[in-house]
């Protein structure tokens, strides 16, 4: 059985929270690009953990992608309830819109992703490579050699062999964080809860363990 892991907002807040200092020091942003829909609290909650006086807050803007599968259920007697499992294919449901000013807003930019998980790395694969792609079409139309470098929060990363890649000079500059490492299990974020009362119950009954 998956061992499910339930995550409550506080932890969340304390996640961000405790990731800050780095983020600002070392990744120094000027925007942030949440991934939807696990990256937009993570993303609104850090914004104020990297507020500082007298500066104006770091933008957020959104993309949305979807990674998943369903697959018919391992017991020969339930072959008709589907699970859903992490896939290969990459699905935009929202993206920036690149005959707007947004795409010209990030060339030159440091930019932070944010998601809530790394857990294939299919998603955040496919995300820095086409951020990447659009950000420099958008410096060949404006007549600029100004790159963009893109940076990587997430809360959650799972220990465990990954399908996507990132690029080298990325993680070889320390521009990818992970609040927190876990082994491969199910983690429940309070956004996803109906009930979110059930939801913290449950996690106070397994932080006693």
């Amino acid at each position: 059985m998956v061992q499910k892991v339930f995550v409550t907002y506080n932890e969340v807040h304390k996640l961000c929270q405790a990731s800050a200092d780095r983020i600002l020091n070392d990744f120094k942003p000027n925007l942030m690009i949440a991934i939807g829909g696990g990256g937009y609290v993570p993303a609104r909650i850090l914004r104020s953990f990297l507020k500082r006086q007298s500066a104006p807050n770091i933008p957020i803007q959104a993309i949305g992608l979807s990674l998943y599968e369903q697959l018919p259920s391992s017991k020969p007697s339930d072959r008709s309830d589907p699970v859903e499992t992490p896939g290969t294919k990459v699905t935009r449901t929202q993206w920036l819109d690149l005959s707007s000013l947004e795409m010209a807003n990030l060339v030159g930019k440091n930019i932070l992703i944010v998601d809530e998980v790394d857990d294939t790395r299919t998603t955040l694969e496919y995300a820095v490579r086409e951020l990447q792609k659009d950000v420099e079409t958008a410096a060949q139309k404006l007549g600029s050699d100004e790159k963009a470098q893109f940076s990587i929060f997430v809360l959650h990363n799972k220990d465990k062999t990954k399908k996507g890649h990132l690029p080298q000079d990325m993680m070889d500059d320390g521009r990818y964080l992970a609040a927190k490492t876990v082994s491969d299990v199910w983690i429940c974020y309070p956004w996803e809860a109906t009930d979110i009362d059930e939801h913290d119950k449950l996690a106070a009954a397994q932080a006693k363990y």
